[in-house]
Formats: structure tokens, C-alpha cells, sequence
């Protein structure tokens, strides 16, 4: 019942989102339709496509040399692939843009290295195809790390039945491993494409109109949530499509691995050696070790009084709600995946998936479902209270702390359920029959046997929520209190008014944040 019913809490927004559709907004959508909405269909299309071909390409090929060839490095491009994942894309947006722009120091240092009357002008960072670029180069890790699981799974028999066969290492890749490693590849590809129609801080700073941004300016411009509303159910058709099409590449694709052999190193040496260096060099320095040494050159720039004060309020602001989400996150998520585990059936896995669909939806979209409930919520309770008790009516959920955690709930619910449900996968159904028989029940056996065995489960499942909180940047934007801001919220104001120098402190705090995580991931894959 329970779990019943914050499966349902958290499917609400979502419902409601797409309940907004039957709402008549024929003048907005006129309008909408003979001014930006083409503009962004096209630009949200280009994107997504071109973030899909942009994080194939690299991550395949990085996973495959860092699993398959031996080079100089090797070992520490396995986990230093891995880094650029931690670095948020509006950060990486913006500090590109201050490098690369005509004022920039880069192009300032040319125009001076080469002297007057020889000028030079770079391609503009601020474009569609920047935001591109930069998306690709935060995005391809999530390619790279199910890639390389798939080859590294895969068995040395299916390779060496290829090298009988007269085909050589580079062959055998196109024939054998990427066939096999097809379903990881598809999975990668559409989350990265999820988190592309899900991005707004990157095409907001760029200036490129997205369904992402047309809900903002729907919301907050034009004054209509429910015309936001709607284009945000637009913006779920997309990710709709994304998974339809995910399903489809992967069809009934899936691989058996032979014997735990692994496949035959290829070695390389001389120019194949270097070329893979700088292959794996080049999205590690772009997506990470860059923007880190920019960032740290802004951060040393920044001498504003009272800054150290604003640093520490906006801190404790996301660390606040970062934690307070982490907790109830992991809570719901037990809830329900224990749930799962004593009556499974149809009913467990409808709340299973449906809590799990948040992760899928971009944040704008989920606030603008939220602000829905949340205001219905405030008008029933004020009448009431003025009824019964005589109470001036006030505002009990909507721009509160408490409708920003619902927001983020709705959103990452997901991330601890997946990481619950696979600790509570490993252990053995006979420790329920022994706690049963010992005349535990359920609530009693979750709190003395499970939650121990799940410990490091549920640290994980908080650990990731915190991070995806501190980051997390459109429903903060949208839903948080008056006066209220976090590090994320402060460092895209601040960037959007050119303060880049005050924004890199807040930025480097959120990248400290998300770097526990993937260092822990990278000394778990190097111990594999």
C-alpha cells in the first residue's frame, strides 16, 4: 500500500503534464507555431541527433582501445574517461565560451603573437553546434562505461574463431564485438540523448531554442503554465521516442558469454600507439582537465568582498537540500523495491516502473508538473483553514523547500530504486524464510537483516542522488524559494550576467561534489 502509494506521488506531475494537452490553448499555440516553434523542433532535433552520433563515436572507440589494445597509458585512460561525466555541461558551456571567445585569452594571445594587421577570428563557441560539442564531450562517458562492461563480457572464443576466419583485430571489431556489444551501445546512446532534451543551462547560455527553453519562456514570458505544460508533454514524446527507439535497435539483441577468457590483447606500437594516446587524450583533456585548469584560472581572479559569506549560504542551501533528498529518496526506494521483493507480481512492477519513469523527464518538465498539484494542494488547505479555523490564506507548498524535494524526488527517484533493487538482488531469498521462521515479520526482518546486507547499497543510492541534486539545475530555477539559491543556481546567474570569475567558485564546489562518485566507480572498475 505504501509503496503504492509514493509510486504514485511520484507519477503525478507526470500525469498532469500530459492531462495539460486537452486544456484548449489555440491563440498561444498559434502563435507559438507561426514564430519559435519550428525553430525549436529543428534545433532540438539537430541536437539530440547530433549529440547521438557525437557520443557513439567516442565512446565506442575510446572503450574498445582501453579494453582491447595494450599502449602506453592504457590503465589511466581507463578511469580518467570517466572524470568528464562529473563536470556539469552549463559549467563546461561556460567556461569554453570565456576561453574561447574574441576577448578570450586565447584568441587575445594570437591576435598578439601575430602581430597587427593579422587578425583572426575563431568559429563561435555560443552556436548550435558549440552546444553540441560541449554535450558530446560531457556526455560520451555514459557510452564508454556500458561499451566497455559489454566488450569486457564478452569471451576470447568468439575473437579467436574470427582470427581462424582470416580476419584481423580491426575486422573482428566490426564483425564480432560490435554486434555483441550492440544493446549496451543503444542504452548508452539514449541516455545520453535523454540528458541532452533534458539540458537547459547549456542552450540557454548558447542562446539556442529548445523545447527545453520554450518551456521556461512559455512559463515565465508569456505567463501560461499550461501552455508550458504542454510543450513540456512535447518534450515527452521526445524522450518517448528516444526510448521507442532505443527498444528498437536493441530488439531482441543479447549475447551469452562463453568461458570468463578474455579476448586477445592487440598490441600496439609506434604510430598506432600514439594515435591511440591521442585518441583517449583528447576527450579527457576536452571534458575535464580543461575546463578544470580554466575554471581554477577564474577562481583566482575572484576578489569580491563578502564572498566567502554568499559562498557558504549557497552551500549550505544545496548541501541542505541535496541530503534532505538523498534521505527520503533512499527511503521511498527501499519501500518499494522491499515491497517488490515480498508480493511480487504485476502490481510491484507497475510501481516499479512507474516511479522509475522521473529519471527520463527533464526537470523543467517535472516542475511544471509539480506546480500543478502543488497549487491545487495550497487553494483546498486555505479554504479549509478559513473555513474551519478563520486563518488568512497563505501558501503552505508552493515556493517552498518542500515543493522543490517533491520536484526532486519525481526526478531521481529512479537513480536509488535501480541501485536498491539490484543490492536486494544479491541476497539470497533463504535469509527471508530463516528471519521468517525466527518470527520476524517483514518490518522487522528490513530493519535486522536487510538494511545491514544493504548498506553499501543504500550509501551508494544516497551518494548519487546528493550529487544529481547538487546539479540539477532547471527545477531548482523554476521551483525554488524566493530568495533561495543554490550553487547551481548561482553560478548560472552569474554566467548569464558575465561574472564568470564569481560563478567558478560555485562551479568548482559542484564539481568537487560530483567527482566522489566517479572516482569511487573508477577504483571499482580498476579493481574488476
Amino acid at each position: 500500500m505504501v509503496a503504492g502509494l509514493i509510486a504514485l506521488g511520484v507519477a503525478l506531475p507526470l500525469g498532469v503534464v500530459v492531462l495539460n494537452l486537452f486544456v484548449p490553448r489555440a491563440e498561444t499555440w498559434a502563435h507559438l507555431a507561426s514564430t519559435v516553434l519550428p525553430g525549436y523542433l529543428w534545433n532540438t532535433l539537430v541536437l539530440a541527433v547530433g549529440v547521438g552520433i557525437g557520443v557513439t563515436v567516442v565512446g565506442v572507440t575510446v572503450a574498445w582501445l582501453t579494453t582491447m589494445c595494450r599502449f602506453p597509458g592504457r590503465r589511466l585512460f581507463g578511469w580518467a574517461l570517466i572524470l568528464p561525466i562529473a563536470m556539469p555541461a552549463y559549467v563546461m558551456a561556460y567556461v569554453y565560451t570565456d576561453f574561447l571567445q574574441f576577448a578570450g585569452p586565447l584568441q587575445t594571445g594570437l591576435r598578439a603573437w601575430l602581430g597587427p594587421g593579422r587578425d583572426i577570428s575563431l568559429p563561435e563557441i555560443r552556436s548550435l553546434g558549440g552546444a553540441v560539442l560541449v554535450l558530446v564531450a560531457v556526455l560520451y562517458p555514459y557510452v564508454y562505461l556500458l561499451s566497455r562492461a559489454a566488450f569486457l563480457e564478452q569471451s576470447g572464443s568468439s575473437f579467436e574463431t574470427a582470427r581462424v576466419l582470416g580476419q584481423g583485430p580491426w575486422r573482428a571489431w566490426f564483425t564480432v564485438a560490435l554486434p555483441l556489444a550492440r544493446p549496451a551501445i543503444a542504452a548508452g546512446v539514449a541516455l545520453a540523448m535523454m540528458e541532452t532534451l533534458a539540458d537547459y543551462g547549456t542552450v540557454a547560455y548558447f542562446g539556442v531554442d529548445t523545447f527545453s527553453t520554450g518551456v521556461f519562456r512559455a512559463w515565465f514570458s508569456l505567463g501560461d503554465p499550461v501552455a508550458a505544460a504542454q510543450i513540456g508533454a512535447l518534450l515527452l514524446v521526445g524522450v518517448g521516442c528516444v526510448l521507442a527507439l532505443e527498444r528498437a535497435l536493441r530488439g531482441r539483441s543479447a549475447f551469452h558469454a562463453g568461458p570468463r577468457r578474455p579476448p586477445p590483447p592487440h598490441v600496439l606500437r609506434g604510430a598506432r600507439a600514439l594515435g591511440a594516446v591521442v585518441a583517449c587524450a583528447l576527450p579527457a583533456l576536452a571534458g575535464f582537465v580543461v575546463p578544470l585548469v580554466l575554471l581554477g584560472r577564474l577562481a583566482l581572479q575572484e576578489t569580491a568582498p563578502g564572498f566567502a559569506e554568499r559562498f557558504a549560504g549557497l552551500a549550505a542551501n544545496s548541501f541542505f537540500l541535496a541530503s534532505l533528498t538523498a534521505l527520503l529518496a533512499v527511503a521511498g526506494a527501499l519501500v518499494i523495491a522491499y515491497a517488490a521483493r515480498l508480493r511480487p507480481g504485476a502490481i510491484a512492477a507497475v510501481a516499479n516502473r512507474t516511479a522509475a519513469l522521473g529519471y527520463a523527464i527533464p526537470g523543467v518538465v517535472i516542475a511544471v508538473g509539480v506546480l500543478v498539484p502543488v497549487t491545487v494542494f495550497d487553494r483546498w488547505v486555505a479554504q479549509w483553514l478559513a473555513v474551519h479555523f478563520g486563518i488568512a490564506p497563505q501558501l503552505w507548498l508552493s515556493g517552498t523547500v518542500a515543493a522543490l524535494v517533491y520536484a526532486y524526488l519525481v526526478r531521481f527517484m529512479s537513480v536509488s530504486l535501480q541501485t536498491v533493487d539490484a543490492g536486494l538482488a544479491k541476497i539470497r531469498r533463504s535469509m527471508d524464510d530463516a528471519a521468517r521462521s525466527l518470527g520476524l515479520r517483514p518490518a522487522q526482518a528490513l530493519v535486522r537483516v536487510h538494511a545491514p546486507l544493504l548498506a553499501r547499497s543504500l550509501l551508494a543510492a544516497a551518494l548519487m542522488v546528493f550529487v544529481d541534486v547538487i546539479k540539477e539545475l532547471p527545477a531548482t530555477l523554476a521551483l525554488r524559494p524566493f530568495n533561495f539559491d543554490t550553487l547551481a543556481v548561482q553560478t548560472y546567474n552569474l554566467a548569464k550576467d558575465e561574472r564568470l570569475a564569481e560563478a567558478s567558485w560555485a562551479a568548482l564546489a559542484i564539481l568537487a561534489v560530483g567527482l566522489i562518485p566517479v572516482l569511487i566507480l573508477a577504483r571499482t572498475m580498476a579493481r574488476r
